[in-house]
């Protein structure tokens, strides 16, 4: 049994059920939850099939412990200033924007993060060579935010504007849609670019 991969997956599932304790928007956080359950889903499959890679499966978990978190708080209202300022990383002055930037970080974070889970897909599920891998993992993350996007849309139309508003986090921004894609392929490009790396010297 693997240690490091059950070892962190038992963190994630006891912070997860923590954040569930008193929740604050009870509603909102189970609506978000259906993500965590689909995140989780390929983790516990691994612990029997043992595929993954320990970096794959941590990042993974990693995602979603950042998204258990958001849920938690439903993104817009994550304290993480108050956390920062508590912790004396930085002063009370240091945030001037008055905005909540927790939801655009999670969206850097799963170009980031995910991409070696979408690397372990392309290679282990479509038998992809290293390059075709890479690229085709950077295109699934472009594509997997524009449909993220796209379902927060239709959620606008069946909710009402308040609970749409506290489900998508866009907090007044009418770019918040095209801010939190580029983010995404921000976060996707410096993790292909790390691969294309590790592709080079791994044939030196």
């Amino acid at each position: 049994m693997n240690k490091i991969k059950c070892t962190s997956l038992l963190i994630l599932a006891v912070i997860t059920v923590i954040t569930c304790i008193n929740p604050i928007y009870p509603h909102e956080q189970y609506l978000q939850h259906a993500g965590t359950v689909l995140l989780m889903m390929p983790l516990l499959l691994d612990i029997v099939k043992k595929r993954m890679t320990n970096l794959t499966f941590v990042c993974t978990v990693l995602f979603t412990l950042l998204h258990v978190v958001g849920a938690r708080y439903i993104y817009s209202y994550v304290p993480y200033k108050e956390w920062s300022i508590a912790a004396g990383i930085v002063n009370a002055d240091f945030f001037q924007d008055t905005r909540n930037h927790y939801d655009r970080f999670v969206h850097f974070s799963f170009g980031l993060l995910m991409f070696p889970f979408f690397m372990y897909l392309c290679k282990e599920w479509f038998k992809l060579k290293n390059l075709t891998a890479i690229l085709m993992s950077w295109l699934i993350v472009q594509t997997g935010s524009m449909i993220y996007e796209l379902f927060e849309w239709l959620l606008t139309i069946v909710m009402t504007s308040e609970e749409a508003d506290y489900y998508n986090g866009q907090q007044g921004d009418m770019w918040d849609a095209q801010k939190d894609m580029v983010l995404a392929m921000f976060g996707s490009t410096i993790s292909a670019i790390c691969y294309l790396f590790m592709h080079k010297f791994s044939h030196k």
